[in-house]
């Protein structure tokens, strides 16, 4: 039987949205695993992807001309981390992070800036987020027995949280321990319980900035107000991270770049290729992307996560804080 995973299954969906529904764009995909399989399809089929919370930096526009990133780089965060490294006089480093594409993928741009820094890796700990939590306390043991007490964490909030509780009961969370978070997890942290994060107290990290704007107050108080409404027995306040931030302009800029292009309702030309291939190879070519897409590109404004620009198909504003 076939490994069904997450990217399988979004992929069906999106083949399905191209092909039978004929959308002009796609705003998604959520994660960067997902985003692999779907940029190339909108790639060949000339519909543009925009994707607001795949952060890969391993995805690029260089790779596929028709996938936009509306959010922030991974590796923006890496000059952060390193210098505060730097502030304290930490020489030697271990990462820990996820045994998949988001955990991986940052750790070249983590290595380059370290190494600019004269910081060593002497180890790599990798967990797996279907790992145990025995065998999540095995990688801590392990790591108890080295010299390295600084650790940077790259990986979900959800395979975060479960770390830390292990961490805590390891009573690695004492004098002597340093705890450094990316913003897989810290950009999250405002959406926990926090009875949640209890067990990170002491704990640094970075996180994505969003300067505080009277239009984002604006925005934020008409969207509590609306998500009452629509959920009136909610009792806890509910709170906009830095991803719904994102999403909302994403879809801002997609609506102005219709408005440009004007009338999308354009046809879809079918390859003349044989009829034995696959689905994938026999996508319809969308005529009116090349123009959406060139729209999308060359939109600009004040959103609620900053001044929204692109650059080579990627989000300009890289600001940590």
């Amino acid at each position: 039987m076939p490994k069904i995973t997450s990217s399988s299954i979004t992929f069906s969906p999106a083949l399905y949205l191209m092909e039978k529904v004929e959308v002009k764009a796609i705003l998604g995909p959520v994660t960067s695993m997902e985003a692999e399989f779907i940029v190339n399809m909108g790639t060949k089929a000339q519909i543009p992807i925009i994707s607001y919370s795949a952060t890969s930096p391993l995805l690029s526009s260089t790779r596929a001309s028709y996938f936009i990133r509306a959010a922030q780089n991974d590796s923006a965060q890496v000059q952060a981390i390193g210098a505060l490294l730097q502030a304290f006089g930490w020489r030697e480093v271990v990462p820990i992070y996820a045994d998949n594409e988001f955990g991986e993928d940052i750790i070249p741009y983590l290595e380059d800036t370290l190494q600019q820094i004269n910081v060593r890796i002497p180890y790599r700990s990798v967990i797996s987020p279907l790992a145990s939590d025995d065998q999540i306390l095995e990688q801590l043991f392990m790591l108890k027995t080295m010299q390295t007490r600084v650790f940077v964490v790259h990986m979900s909030a959800n395979l975060g949280l479960r770390l830390f509780s292990i961490v805590k009961a390891a009573g690695m969370m004492s004098e002597g321990y340093v705890w450094i978070l990316t913003n897989g997890i810290s950009n999250f942290l405002d959406l926990l319980d926090r009875s949640a994060v209890e067990s990170m107290q002491g704990v640094l990290g970075v996180k994505s900035y969003v300067p505080k704007t009277k239009q984002l107050d604006d925005f934020t108080n008409r969207w509590q107000v609306k998500f009452q409404k629509d959920h009136p027995n909610m009792t806890k306040n509910p709170t906009l991270n830095i991803f719904g931030l994102w999403a909302y302009d994403a879809a801002s800029a997609l609506a102005r770049a219709v408005e440009e292009v004007g009338d999308v309702n354009s046809v879809f030309l079918k390859d003349n290729k044989p009829s034995n291939l696959t689905d994938l190879d026999n996508l319809k070519v969308s005529q009116i992307g090349p123009k959406l897409l060139l729209a999308i590109s060359n939109t600009k404004f004040r959103g609620l996560g900053g001044d929204f620009s692109l650059l080579g198909g990627r989000y300009s504003l890289q600001l940590i804080k």
